[in-house]
């Protein structure tokens, strides 16, 4: 799988479990909410700030939104 869609759908999963919206992450993140939207799609190749942001705001480790493991629940 794309690394890109894999940090997507881990990004997806996240929010997710968290009850937010596209949105409400964006807001939590200071970006905008079409970005979150390209980087869930895998369309955006964002950088490790970009990953560090989501992953911060998502209140977990950067390395998680690359992890093949939550792909599978």
């Amino acid at each position: 799988m794309d690394i890109r869609r894999r940090v997507g759908l881990n990004v997806q999963y996240f929010r997710k479990e968290q009850g937010w919206s596209q949105e409400d992450l964006a807001f939590e993140c200071g970006l905008h909410r079409t970005y979150i939207s390209g980087v869930e799609r895998g369309i955006r190749n964002p950088t490790v700030l970009i990953l560090h942001k989501i992953a911060a705001s998502l209140g977990i480790p950067a390395a998680r939104l690359l992890d093949e493991t939550n792909l599978r629940k």
